[in-house]
């Protein structure tokens, strides 16, 4: 099994900057996919960012230009640098992880694994 923990998560104003990071414990081989993903109070769970074990990336629409997603592998953890950030970004963001191995990008609800969430306020 695999264990996730975020971090790094607070308040910010508009046009700044957070990193999160995601530590992993576990059954730490069984990550092929990480991925972020975020919940806005009455909002459905949204995909962020997702990165596969050799770091290739993909993003949301919304993100795509503003965040990275990254991961090392040594230090079994994710990371997700969010800059330029818009009141809109506020949410409880969670750490998934998927562990069979797809050849693709999973769908959210194929990810194996997920985080407790931490939480992103973006004050204007």
């Amino acid at each position: 099994q695999v264990q996730l923990v975020e971090s790094g998560g607070g308040l910010v104003q508009a046009g700044g900057s957070l990193r999160l990071s995601c530590a992993a414990s576990g059954r730490t081989f069984s990550t092929n996919v990480m991925g972020w993903f975020r919940q806005a109070p009455g909002k459905e769970r949204e995909f962020v960012a997702a990165v596969n074990w050799g770091g290739g990336m993909y993003y949301a629409d919304s993100v795509k230009g503003r965040f990275t997603i990254s991961r090392d592998n040594a230090k079994n953890t994710l990371y997700l640098q969010m800059n330029s950030l818009k009141p809109e970004d506020t949410a409880v963001y969670y750490c998934a992880a998927e562990g069979d191995g797809l050849g693709r990008w999973p769908r959210q609800y194929e990810y194996d694994y997920w985080g407790q969430g931490t939480q992103v306020t973006v004050s204007a």
